[in-house]
């Protein structure tokens, strides 16, 4: 009998931020209800986003993340 265990590694790396950011990020998950890790993402996401669709608003950019993630009664609540 074999038993084997499958593990998925999650590599993270770690980014250098200015205390003032760091700052800012810590008060902003504390207001949002998210981990420090997930308000940084969610700012690194959506900045990512800003860059690559300059013609949204942050508005259009969350509704277009709904319907890319499929959250039709979120998005009903949205528009």
């Amino acid at each position: 009998m074999c038993i084997c265990f499958i593990y998925t590694v999650f590599v993270m790396g770690i980014i250098k931020i200015s205390d003032e950011v760091h700052d800012e990020v810590r008060k902003s998950c504390q207001v949002m209800s998210r981990s420090i890790n997930a308000q940084a993402e969610f700012w690194i996401k959506m900045g990512r986003l800003a860059e690559l669709n300059p013609n949204l608003t942050f508005s259009e950019l969350i509704v277009k993340e709904l319907e890319n993630a499929n959250a039709d009664s979120v998005l009903k609540v949205v528009k």
